[in-house]
């Protein structure tokens, strides 16, 4: 059963400019007898763009938690640079969204852990803080309150609390959630253009291929214990999610955008269901996503 205290199969390497940012080996991650995935090969290049789909529950979370160390490998190893940005999933009871600032959110991103940082740690800080500020558009706003902010602006600062790391490897985790089109777009951008100017790999979880269909590298599709790793075009076929789900999944593409007719929920493009005369794939037993 994976454990969040076990790390052995886990080695963190200095930041190498001339390495991957993260290799998994024949990893195998599982919760008693439930496998998320097992056998999973994947070296993540510096400068790559990874998407990771798949159904409520499939372990999408689960892997950017192994990444950071949070839950440990059942078998196999895995070794990632220690250079990591993470946009975390937005929940609207973080904090008081009127009594924190946006500079006091990226300001995480600089404290981590620490108390105390003294009037040299301060002035450090602040540099950080506005740099990050600078790079994603958001020095306006930066001292209003978060409950002010429109969700577009919100994510702009996440994204600067986790580049305030210089990560090499950026982990997001439905970064996009609750956006409309026009601010997923702007985040979306934001984003690739810290790939395009500092080389860094990229990790996006996400209900939704569209909005990153244009810049997406790879995709690890993750599905009842199964998983398919390739180009888009590769995994987001007819006959790749028919065999993963184990039942008729019809693919499309209609101006530009993926259309899934079958399958489970719009958990990767835009859907169109049909009447089931059977159960959908992995109806059975579908649970909430947790964090899985």
């Amino acid at each position: 059963m994976a454990d969040p205290d076990h790390s052995s199969a886990r080695t963190v390497i200095d930041d190498d400019p001339a390495a991957p940012v993260a290799t998994f080996e024949r990893a195998r991650l599982a919760f008693g007898s439930r496998v998320l995935w097992d056998d999973l090969d994947l070296t993540i290049s510096r400068g790559e763009f990874v998407a990771v789909l798949g159904p409520n529950g499939s372990g999408k979370t689960s892997f950017l938690r192994c990444l950071l160390g949070q839950y440990g490998l059942d078998g196999g190893r895995l070794e990632v640079t220690d250079a990591i940005g993470y946009i975390p999933q937005q929940h609207a009871d973080d904090s008081d969204p009127m009594a924190m600032r946006g500079r006091d959110l990226v300001g995480f991103g600089v404290d981590g852990s620490r108390w105390g940082v003294g009037l040299r740690g301060r002035l450090r800080r602040r540099r950080l803080v506005d740099a990050a500020l600078a790079e994603v558009g958001a020095t306006a706003y930066a001292n209003a309150p978060m409950g002010l902010l429109s969700g577009g602006e919100q994510q702009r600062l996440r994204v600067a609390q986790a580049l305030t790391t210089n990560p090499s490897l950026l982990l997001c985790d439905e970064p996009l959630s609750s956006l409309d089109p026009t601010n997923q777009h702007r985040v979306v951008e934001l984003i690739d253009e810290r790939r395009r100017s500092a080389n860094t790999a990229v990790v996006f979880v996400t209900h939704e291929i569209n909005p990153i269909l244009p810049y997406v590298d790879r995709v690890l599709y993750l599905v009842g214990g199964r998983f398919r790793i390739g180009t888009p075009d590769e995994v987001m076929t007819t006959g790749t999610l028919s065999e993963l789900y184990g039942s008729d999944v019809e693919v499309l593409r209609v101006n530009r955008r993926l259309v899934v007719i079958g399958g489970e929920d719009s958990h990767h493009c835009d859907h169109l269901a049909e009447p089931p005369t059977s159960p959908t794939p992995a109806a059975a037993g579908r649970e909430r996503d947790t964090g899985v």
